[in-house]
This record gives C-alpha cells, structure tokens and sequence, in this order.
C-alpha cells in the first residue's frame, strides 16, 4: 500500500506568492522524461536548466529524486493534496522520489513525500517553511526549485533539512520589524498547513476519491478474464497451426514464442485462482491483489496474441495481392539504392570534420545498410519465382521480409543524414552559447560576491567554456559534447546570477521599506512635537 503525506502552504493573503494571476485549471500530469514540468510557463530555459541539472545532482550525491511541477491551477481533483498525490501515482513515484507541486495561480504549493522514504515529516516541515516558502512568497519560482532540492540533500545529509534562520524573514521582516518600531500595524502572515497522508490505489482499487471495484466483483472479472484467455489460446493455438501450414515454421517463429508466454501467464493466473480457491482463508487485500494480478496477466496474454493474429492477417493479404506488393516493395529498394551514394558521400563529409567519437553511431551503417539490401534482393527473387510458380503463401513471406530489410536499410542511411543535421545545429547552438557565456562571465564579475559563491560559479564556467572551444574548431570536431558542457555552464552561472542579484533587489526592497517606514514616523513624532508645543 502506498503511503504520501503531503506539506501545503495556503496563501490566506496575495503577499505569500506574489499577487493575483490570471490561471487556467490543469489536471495531474506526467512527467515525462526530465524532472521539470513548467505548464505555467513561469521559468526561462536557463532556469529549467538549472532545475534539472541540480534535481541530476541531487539523485547522483543523495540518492532521492525530486521532481517539479507548476500549474496555473489544481484540478480534477481540485483539492492539493489529492492532486499532488494522484500526480506521484500517476509516474509511480517511489519512497526515495519526491514531488514539489506549485499552482500558481491558485497561491499553493505541495510538497509530496512516501511516509516510508528517507526524508521524515519533522524534516519536509523545514524544508518548506525554511526554504520553499520564503522563495516563493518573492516570487522566485526556479528559486523555491533549487531551495527544495537544497533541503532534500541537507535532509539526507543528517541535517534538518531547513535553514538557519526562520520562514518570514527577507521583505516580511523588514515590514514586520518596521511596523511595530512605529507602531503604525501589523501584517499578519496566516500559514495554514494540511498534513495529511493519501493512499495508494491502482486501476483495481480505483482513482483517489472514488471506491474501490468491490471484491467479489473484482473476482468475477477475474475468473471472466481467466476463461476468455484460455480459450483465446486454444483458438491460436489452432491458428499457428494453420500459419505454420501455410507460410512454414520460419516464419511462425514468433507467434510461436509469444503463444509459449501467453501459456506462462495463464499458468500463473491460474495458479492464483487456485490460491483463491483453497481452504485457506485470505485476507482482503490478498484477495484483491491477486485477482488484480489475475485480471493483469490474462490483458497482457491476450494483447501479444491479439498482435501476432493481425500481423497474420496482414500476410494473408499479402498472399492475395502478391503480384502488386512484389512490384512495390522492388520500387522501394531501388530507391533505397540510389540514396547509397548520397549517404556514402555524406559520411565521408562527417569523417573530415568531426571527431570518430561524434560519428559512432553512424560508423557501421553503410556496411549494415548494404548487407540489408543484399538480403532484400535474395527475398525479392525467391518472391519472384514464388509468384511465378503460383505458391502465394511463399511469396508473402518473402515479400515481407524485404520490405523490413529495405525499410531498415533506409533507416540506417536516414541516419547519417540526420547526424550531419544535428552536428551542424550543435556547432551553431555551441557558438552562440560560448558568446553568451562570455557575456555573462562579464557581467558576473562586475557583481559583489560576500559569500563566495559566485567566485565557484565563474571559475568552473569559464573551465568548461575554455574546455570548449577547442573542441569547435578543426577538422576534429566534437560539437554535441561541447555543447553538453556548455549547456551544464550555462545553468551553473545563470543561477549563481540570478541569485546575487535576487539578494541584491530584496536588499533594496527592503532598504526602500524601511525607509519609507522611518520617514512616516518621523513625521508622526513632528506632529506630535507640533501638539505639544502648541
């Protein structure tokens, strides 16, 4: 059973992340290959780049992933915590993976964790009021990003996972401070949190908020899948049997290894049932898992074989049209054929240019691409003489197995092709990148750096902009490794910019403040004097 509690902070005033915004609803998402989900659109590249480089760093140094998701608003459920959760279930989060859930229109954030990973409640408390909160109560959305992962690694490190000063300190404090020097009022900060812990639940159980399948219907859509599985294997069992007469056993090779696994998954099906159905008594959950593992196999079972009985079909209509495919599929070699010298020609361009490193993917696919087509040439004349001599079934074969040998040949040249796009796009995405790197090592030294940190920053960017550019020049090229590094310097320096001059605005935001604050009570105290000596 999967456990998540889940850390909210509700913005009771606009002040806690910033003012009202225009927010369109959005639904648990997934989260696809990176660990940054911005449907908000609130973060720049260089901001999403950062994220995932230190989310990257995080899972290497900590071993616990964090991923991060802004939304305009939470829907469907529209509750938070459901939504967080229902988000974590959707990806199949872990006990080691975290979820940091930002809606920001709606002014809340969630910080999602498994009850039984290694970050415990005392210490996602402190991440969020500590780190999280302050960041995104200034708006800074890449900030409360980083802040989180900060925490997670502090966390994991035996620390508490906060800092060491308090939630509502920066701009709040300044104004707190202020108002009560001049007793002029009080801003009160209202942190609602909602600390609740959600429950698994799979397509068996039902979706967060809705009832589980009730059990005893769970098992009759299990002993339903079970004989409706049984007798889809004996239907393809006579079906090989047929394919095997009709096209040989070469080319029922397949089907014949996927009807094997169908078996295996029924005899574990099966075995289950038999569990179910003995005389020791099973607990409910017990009961429920393996009628969902039951309901499982026999979907997977009959998906394969469902697969294999239409690419089946589709060669039986190869049989038909024998004739009319063999003349396409030789229309479609040839012109396979006559892309050899391009891509010939192509490779030997990359060779000249570029690194043998950069072309490895590359290196074998004119020899493999050729050996495709010597085999689609075999195939097609003994289709020929298949076709000739009447025997539809043997040209099909045939038929099919060049037109996947000419279809894999073209791949293999398309790729060289494709190389040679991505490595010119490479050059000139590194160049620019270099360009915008020095610009940004300019600017970064013109900056005051107190803690030291933006000194780290610029020192290993310009180690990896000065790695580079050898690597751009040449007739030995490595483009996509130097943009790689490059990229990864980027993030680094744009986030130790941005921030310095984060703290350099809160500084002069609350300079304003308080000023601001000491004029209206200087006047209040020259009013007074005015009274009193009147």
């Amino acid at each position: 059973m999967r456990s998540r509690w889940a850390l909210a902070l509700t913005a009771a005033v606009s002040i806690v992340i910033g003012g009202a915004i225009s927010a369109s609803a959005a639904e648990p998402v997934a989260l696809g290959s990176g660990r940054v989900v911005d449907d908000a659109a609130v973060l720049s590249s260089a901001e999403e780049s950062a994220i995932q480089t230190r989310s990257e760093e995080l899972s290497s140094s900590s071993n616990v992933d964090l991923w991060v998701v802004f939304v305009d608003e939470f829907t469907d459920p529209a509750d938070a915590e459901t939504w967080a959760n229902d988000t974590a279930r959707l990806n199949n989060l872990g006990p080691n993976q975290y979820l940091l859930a930002v809606s920001v229109g709606g002014r809340a954030f969630y910080l999602s964790g498994d009850s039984e990973g290694p970050v415990s409640e005392d210490q996602l408390i402190a991440i969020e009021q500590q780190r999280v909160g302050p960041e995104l109560g200034d708006g800074d959305w890449a900030g409360a990003a980083l802040a989180a992962a900060d925490g997670l690694a502090d966390a994991t490190g035996g620390g508490t996972g906060g800092t060491d000063a308090q939630s509502g300190g920066g701009i709040g404090g300044f104004l707190f401070i202020g108002l009560l020097i001049v007793v002029v009022g009080v801003i009160v900060w209202l942190v609602i949190r909602a600390r609740r812990k959600g429950g698994a639940s799979g397509a068996a159980n039902g979706r967060a908020g809705t009832p589980p399948v009730p059990l005893e219907e769970l098992a009759r859509r299990a002993a339903s899948a079970l004989v409706q599985t049984d007798d889809a294997i004996k239907t393809s069992e006579q079906e090989l049997g047929f394919a095997r007469a009709q096209f040989g056993d070469a080319a029922t090779t397949e089907f014949a290894a996927t009807l094997a696994q169908a078996k295996t998954d029924l005899d574990e099906a099966f075995s289950l049932k038999q569990q179910l159905d003995d005389a020791t008594p099973d607990s409910e959950q017990d009961a429920r898992a393996w009628n969902t593992r039951i309901l499982e196999l026999c979907e997977h079972a009959n998906a394969e074989l469902d697969a294999k009985a239409e690419a089946f079909d589709e060669l039986r209509q190869l049989e038909q049209n024998a004739p009319e495919a063999l003349a396409r599929i030789q229309s479609e070699r040839a012109a396979v054929a006559g892309a050899t010298g391009t891509a010939t020609s192509r490779l030997s361009e990359l060779r000249a240019s570029y690194a043998p490193e950069e072309l490895a993917t590359v290196a074998d696919n004119l020899p493999q691409a050729q050996q495709r087509l010597t085999f689609a040439d075999e195939q097609l004349a003994a289709a020929q003489a298949a076709v000739g001599g009447g025997d539809g079934a043997s040209a099909a074969v045939s038929i099919r197995a060049a037109e996947e040998a000419t279809a894999q040949a073209k791949l293999l040249y398309d790729a060289v092709a494709k190389l040679g796009d991505d490595l010119a796009t490479a050059e000139r995405d590194a160049a620019a990148l270099v360009a915008e790197l020095d610009t940004d090592l300019a600017a970064a030294a013109a900056l005051p750096d107190a803690d030291g940190r933006l000194a780290g920053a610029i020192a290993a960017t310009r180690q990896r902009v000065e790695a580079a550019r050898p690597l751009l020049t040449g007739t030995a090229r490595r483009p996509l490794h130097a943009l790689d590094s490059l990229e990864k310097a980027n993030a680094e320096i744009d986030a130790a910019l941005a921030h310095v001059r984060d703290a350099q605005e809160k500084q002069q935001r609350a300079a304003q403040q308080l000023q601001q604050l000491l004029t209206h009570a200087q006047a209040q105290v020259s009013a007074a004097e005015d009274y009193i000596t009147s």
